[in-house]
């Protein structure tokens, strides 16, 4: 029991907030894990949109997911698909100082395709588990766009 109301209000808003940055915490962690995971096709994406050089994609990831990969990550990343076949690079010696930019090859925009239909059929296969279904239910709901970042990712 409460002395002063004034402290209950403020232990009652306290708690909101708590409950509120928990859930704040969990979903940016969520944001996070969901952008490591999918970090290749992410970048593959952004390459289907637009030829970049690294530095490029690692500004747009930091903008339009709110996490921070650096070169380390991007550029061995970057390497590893080149190698795949899914991009080519070529350099650049218009700009201020070369670049090497990295273009989305016909290989790349398959394993795109793919990923997109294996996406959906995992949400597909998780909706239909009434077990997960209920877990899963507010974070994605059947035929929705499930948004990573500003990417949207086409989701059952």
């Amino acid at each position: 029991m409460c002395l002063k109301k004034t402290h209950c209000t403020f232990v009652q808003h306290n708690n909101r907030r708590k409950t509120s940055k928990m859930n704040n915490n969990y979903q940016k962690e969520v944001q996070t894990k969901l952008t490591k995971g999918l970090l290749d096709m992410i970048i593959l994406q952004y390459l289907e949109q637009e030829s970049m050089h690294g530095y490029q994609v690692i500004t747009k990831i930091r903008k339009g997911f709110g996490v921070y990969f650096g070169a380390s990550t991007v550029y061995p990343l970057l390497g590893l698909l080149e190698k795949k076949g899914y991009v080519k690079s070529a350099w650049n010696m218009d700009a201020e100082r070369p670049r090497k930019v990295y273009k989305l090859t016909n290989e790349g925009k398959n394993i795109l395709s793919f990923t997109e239909s294996s996406l959906n059929l995992i949400c597909k296969n998780m909706v239909a588990d009434n077990k997960i279904r209920m877990q899963v239910a507010p974070l994605i709901s059947a035929r929705s766009t499930l948004q990573i970042g500003k990417l949207p990712l086409a989701v059952c």
